[in-house]
């Protein structure tokens, strides 16, 4: 080992060396999402600045950082991080470029608001409703006269990209692509008080509706179903 009070030529090279590959710290500039107007915010996150306020106090117990060091993400640029990736559909990288961060940044603001969101599921999407039984079947009944009913279901197939695996097979459905069966229940209103998208596209309607029917517990009381 080389010693330190001795300039020796192999020291003075590591040093330079290490002053070639040693990168100058730098903070990117980020911007207040929310100080854009409405029809910037809805064109970039899909929502206007109440909503994504909204979303922001609701989640702010769960994606808050406790720390202000290194210019930490505020809450409002962690959800609209996430909301311009859900949105948009693209590459982490894309977002990043956008909202002027990194890529390992984006990822980790999009499955924190993800796990955040998913915590708080059965809050928002309860069935048959937050409405009572009796309002939900005579808002029902306005519509066709049908009487006892608390939900309108169905299932439709959402293609996915050919999966790997032995179970390949079983995500082919009847059209020969691949997909997943999904059953939505919405209410008289159209909002959807059910979601059932774990089954491959070979699975029948009929199978998914007696497995979520079973798994109700007696809570199911009747459902009209429309066939497309």
């Amino acid at each position: 080992m080389a010693c330190p009070f001795i300039d020796e030529v192999v020291d003075e090279g590591a040093i330079v060396l290490r002053r070639a590959f040693q990168r100058e710290r730098t903070f990117r500039d980020r911007s207040d999402p929310l100080a854009f107007n409405d029809s910037y915010l809805y064109e970039r996150y899909r929502f206007s600045r109440d909503g994504i306020a909204y979303i922001c106090r609701l989640l702010s117990p769960h994606i808050a950082n406790n720390t202000c060091r290194n210019r930490a993400l505020t809450v409002p640029q962690t959800v609209c991080i996430a909301l311009r990736f859900f949105a948009s559909g693209t590459f982490l990288y894309t977002v990043g470029d956008a909202e002027n961060i990194s890529k390992a940044s984006v990822c980790r603001s999009v499955r924190t608001v993800y796990l955040s969101l998913k915590s708080l599921l059965n809050v928002f999407i309860t069935f048959p409703g937050h409405k009572a039984i009796r309002t939900i079947k005579h808002a029902f009944y306005g519509i066709a006269g049908f009487p006892n009913v608390i939900g309108a279901l169905d299932c439709t197939h959402v293609r996915i990209k050919c999966p790997s695996g032995p179970h390949e097979a079983d995500f082919v459905n009847r059209k020969s692509v691949h997909s997943i069966n999904v059953q939505m229940i919405s209410d008289a209103d159209c909002i959807i008080t059910n979601v059932e998208a774990k089954w491959p596209g070979s699975v029948h309607d009929s199978r998914i509706f007696r497995k979520v029917e079973s798994d109700q517990k007696g809570n199911v009381f009747f459902f009209f179903l429309f066939l497309f």
